[in-house]
Formats: structure tokens, sequence, C-alpha cells
């Protein structure tokens, strides 16, 4: 399991003439990659429509071509040239697969910000110094004893993935031994991404739900410290300085949230699923509904989950888990009912179903659905709805009949998530 942490270093200025030249020659090898694209017309399956998709040269041969180029006059170590070409196809095959999703423009991508990635062949663990080579006989050394991780013991520089070095961070990937005696309630969970929930969902672990209004409230409650702030800030240099304090103690409060969910999360299973979300295709002219949008912190959350698979997201609230029929009609409702076969489920659970039958590849069947989902459903569950509580009684709400098998809330006296009763 490879773990990346940071630290500041104080070296800027011995390397700002390295970070510099390798940005340029990363940005230039990113435009000769961008010159060899050959475009192909490829008809989009099931739909009359074309679209236009790259196709760049990736041989060994264009390969070498690049290294001699850019090796001549080059005053540092040959390797960085290495690495540079390594990171111009990483980002041109990000761009790429971005680009074919609808995410990215027909434009050349371009490395903005100033970092430099070191090959293992350029650096050796020292104890608790970091050497990295510069150019041949040249070294620079990052000091790694005030670091908040502990290293595992007897590690070597094969110990530690590729760091990435800018201005003012170091970022230290380190190789962890996977821990084998670890109990998961499931191989494999499904997670659907909600304002205010995760909900979870798997045939072993059943329902499982997070409840994140904790890390909204924090969002929510600086916003308005913010605003207050801001109507002040064109007229007084203080008011600006409180309001980055302000922001600042926003992201520490939330990450500390995050990392608790992330933690939860990597304690149910050992691959976890989650929809592939892109804010920038979910806004709309709601300014609240834009704003609630821009506050969620699912992609810090999914980051820190390990075995993480990125999975469609389409019509997973809509389409009904049981027979597949999308209901467009949902109009903000909080339980999902089927027009064709009158499953009637709380909507988040639906999606997270939904989401775990894409997982497993398995298509939507009533009869699957009955034999495998149903039995794992705590308290039972009707088809016309929510029935009974007791043979003789009526049941009132959803969540009388069908429960989470497990809810995490966030517990402030220990200030960390725990699983709670319903």
């Amino acid at each position: 399991m490879l773990k990346t942490y940071s630290l500041k270093h104080d070296k800027g200025e011995d390397i700002k003439d390295l970070i510099i030249a390798y940005n340029e020659i990363l940005n230039s090898m990113l435009e000769d990659i961008w010159d060899s694209i050959k475009w192909k017309k490829t008809q989009i399956e099931g739909k009359k429509q074309f679209r236009i998709l790259p196709n760049y040269r990736k041989d060994n041969l264009f390969k070498k071509e690049l290294r001699d180029k850019y090796l001549k006059d080059w005053k540092y170590a040959s390797h960085w040239v290495d690495s540079a070409l390594k990171t111009a196809f990483s980002i041109m095959d990000s761009w790429k697969k971005n680009y074919v999703k609808g995410n990215r423009k027909m434009k050349c991508p371009k490395a903005k910000r100033l970092f430099i990635r070191v090959k293992q062949t350029l650096c050796k663990l020292e104890g608790d110094r970091l050497r990295v080579t510069i150019s041949p006989g040249k070294f620079i050394y990052f000091d790694l004893s005030k670091r908040y991780f502990k290293l595992p013991k007897n590690i070597s520089s094969s110990g530690i993935g590729e760091p990435i070095i800018t201005l003012d961070k170091l970022y230290l990937p380190i190789h962890e031994p996977n821990k084998n005696n670890v109990k998961y309630l499931a191989e494999k969970v499904a997670w659907d991404l909600n304002m205010f929930s995760i909900d979870g969902y798997s045939p072993e672990a059943g329902w499982i739900k997070i409840d994140t209004k904790p890390l909204a409230t924090v969002h929510i409650s600086s916003f308005e410290k913010r605003r207050s702030i801001q109507k002040k800030a064109s007229k007084s240099k203080k008011a600006k300085g409180v309001s980055r304090k302000y922001s600042k103690r926003e992201r520490n409060r939330a990450r500390k949230h995050q990392v608790e969910i992330a933690r939860v999360i990597n304690s149910v299973a050992r691959n976890n699923g989650f929809e592939d979300l892109r804010k920038e295709n979910m806004y709309r002219s709601s300014r609240l509904w834009n704003r609630q949008i821009s506050r969620t912190d699912w992609k810090n959350i999914k980051n820190r989950v390990n075995n993480c698979i990125e999975l469609p997201p389409e019509y997973t609230s809509k389409k009904c888990s049981r027979c597949g029929c999308i209901n467009k009609d949902l109009n903000g409702s909080k339980v999902f009912r089927c027009k064709n076969c009158g499953l009637t489920i709380d909507r988040q659970l639906n999606a997270s179903i939904n989401l775990y039958l894409s997982m497993e590849g398995v298509p939507h069947q009533i009869s699957w659905w009955d034999s495998n989902i149903l039995p794992t459903l705590v308290g039972g569950y009707f088809l016309t709805g929510v029935e009974q509580k007791t043979p003789d009684e009526l049941a009132r709400e959803l969540y009388e009949v069908v429960k989470p098998k497990l809810y995490f809330g966030y517990d402030r006296y220990s200030d960390s998530y725990l699983s709670m009763p319903i």
C-alpha cells in the first residue's frame, strides 16, 4: 500500500533553476506529443453522432527521439529528462481519458504548476535525510527528522515511491505493508454520494449510512462568517487577514472530517466503488444549488480511500434497482417508486444498489433482486410500499420497515465517526 505524506522544506532557492528548466522541457515535450496526434472520426456506440478522437505516438522509437532531443545542452542529470518524458505521457494519457468523457477541450495540456518528479535512481534515503541528485556529483539533502509520520522499520530507498518536489513542499510516497489480518465486513461495497450522507450497499454488509451533516455544517458556518467579514474587507486590511484565517480554519476542520469518513469506509470493505461525479456538470441556474455542490468534499474523501473504483453515475437514483425501469419524475422525493414493478424504496439505498450492480456487472433482474437483495434489507420489505410494521399494525414511515444495517454518526466528544443506534 502506497501512502503519500507532505513536508515543508527550505530548499526552494537551491532547486528553483532545476524546477524551471524541468517545467520548460516538460511543456515542450507535451507540444511534441500533441503534434504527433492523428485525429480519427469515430461513431458513438448506439448513436448517430460522431466524435473526433486522438491517437498519438507512444512507441519506443518516438520516446528515444524525444529523449535525445532534450538531452542536448541539458546541464543536469540525464535522469531528469527521463522523468519529464514519463510525466509528459502521463499528463497526455490523463487529458485523453477526460477528453473522451467530454471533460476536456481539443487543446494541448500544459503543466502550469512548478514541480519536479524524482525518479528512484535520483534519490536515496539516508536515515532522516533524503538525498536527491541534481547533477553528476552534486546533491541536495532534505531533512525528514521533523516529520509527523513514522517510517516503516528497516525501510530502504526501494521502500519509497517517486517523490514530488515543489518550491516549498516535498511529497514523499511510502510503501507501507498491507495489514492482511484486517477483517472487512465485505469484499466490495458501492457508495452513493449525497449532500448530507454517504450510503453504501453490498449483500454481505447490507445498507450502510454515514452521516456527513457535520462536514457540511463546517462549510456552511464558515461561509456565513466569511460573508459578513468580506463586506468590510474592501475597506480594511485587517478584515482580509481575518477572512484568510477563517478560510484556513475551515480547510483544517473539513480535513479532519474527510480523514475520519475515509477511515470508516476503509474499515468496511477492501474495494470501494464510487460515482464518477463531476461538479462542473452538475451546476444549474439555482445559486443555492450551485453553492451546495461547490461545498461537497466527495473528491477529497475518495482520494483518501484505498482501492477506489469509479462507476458511471448516469441514472443511479432514477433507475429501479429491481427491474431497471427509469423514473424521471422523482421531484426531489426521498422515496423511489417504480411504476413498472411496484418497488418502493429509499432513494439513496436504491442508488447504492444500482451502483453495486454496476460494480459487479450484474443486469437488472427481478428474480435475482428478490433472492439476493431482499433478504439483506433489515426489517424486511414490501413491494407495494410501506405496509406493515407488525402483522396487525400499519407502518407510518419507510424507515420503520427498512433501516440501515449500520449507521455511522459524528461523536463530538471523541472527535470521530462511530457506529450508532438508529
